[in-house]
């Protein structure tokens, strides 16, 4: 297996490293599923106390891998890939947020499109001064779809509809003020904070821990994963829409896009 993720469990505390920063940390279909399978480990590993989602090099995670997303196309049933393809994440995000332990992303730079399904599905997330989020699937003719649900789930419906609509980022500290993001520190800083919050989070007991997440999670007033189930079919369709490969192309390219507006 590629060592697209990095993998270590250490003194209760599992962690996972994106592990393509020569491509922007870009989630193709294999790299989700090799990070699913950890997760996976680390949900039947009573032993693990706290989950860490980090990155290597500048960008914490950029999204799907595009140009994989373009060759769909190409395939003898591009419409049964994409929904692979959806349905894969979509396992992969909904198992994060199902975790019954508590969660950490840490960002040590920009989190983009599919990459912010990962952290939203996160408890608790630290990141540097230099990150920022951004929702750009409009901008390649695509939906953000399964990001949505949890979007909201975090912030409500407000911050949800600037950011899915907008094509705009949050700076680090816009997100922390909306919610997204808890702590905030200098880049040269990171490291420390990451670990004296991990140190912070493990003074609490492993079963008070799991008992608050549930709590927490009871309290909600929407089924999250279903939501994100139930939105898989959405991103799917979406990426097989004139738009879409014309906005993946042009991304490919390194031009504009042309929308062109269809009246009935």
């Amino acid at each position: 297996m590629a060592d697209w993720i990095e993998t270590e469990i250490k003194s209760g505390v599992a962690f996972a490293t994106l592990n393509r920063p020569d491509k922007r940390n870009a989630l193709t279909r294999a790299v989700i599923e090799e990070l699913d399978a950890f997760v996976a480990e680390v949900d039947g590993n009573d032993a693990v106390r706290l989950f860490v989602l980090r990155g290597n090099g500048k960008v914490f995670c950029a999204g799907m891998d595009l140009a994989e997303m373009q060759s769909r196309a190409d395939a003898d049933d591009p419409e049964k890939e994409w929904q692979i393809d959806s349905d894969v994440y979509n396992q992969l995000v909904s198992r994060i947020f199902a975790l019954k332990i508590p969660t950490l992303a840490v960002l040590q730079g920009p989190v983009l499109a599919g990459g912010t399904g990962m952290v939203f599905a996160c408890d608790m997330v630290l990141a540097s001064e230099n990150a920022f989020i951004a929702l750009p699937e409009p901008k390649r003719g695509i939906v953000a779809a399964m990001v949505a649900p949890l979007l909201v789930f975090r912030t409500g419906m407000s911050t949800a509809s600037y950011l899915l609509m907008s094509g705009k980022s949050l700076t680090a500290k816009e997100a922390a003020g909306h919610g997204l993001l808890h702590e905030v520190v200098a880049e040269e800083n990171l490291d420390q904070a990451r670990t004296l919050l991990i140190e912070s989070i493990l003074t609490g007991s492993n079963s008070a821990l799991r008992s608050t997440k549930e709590h927490l999670r009871s309290l909600a007033s929407a089924n999250v994963v279903e939501q994100i189930r139930a939105s898989s079919s959405v991103s799917a369709i979406a990426r097989k829409s004139e738009d879409a490969q014309e906005g993946l192309a042009a991304f490919n390219e390194k031009r504009k896009p042309n929308w062109e507006v269809k009246l009935d």
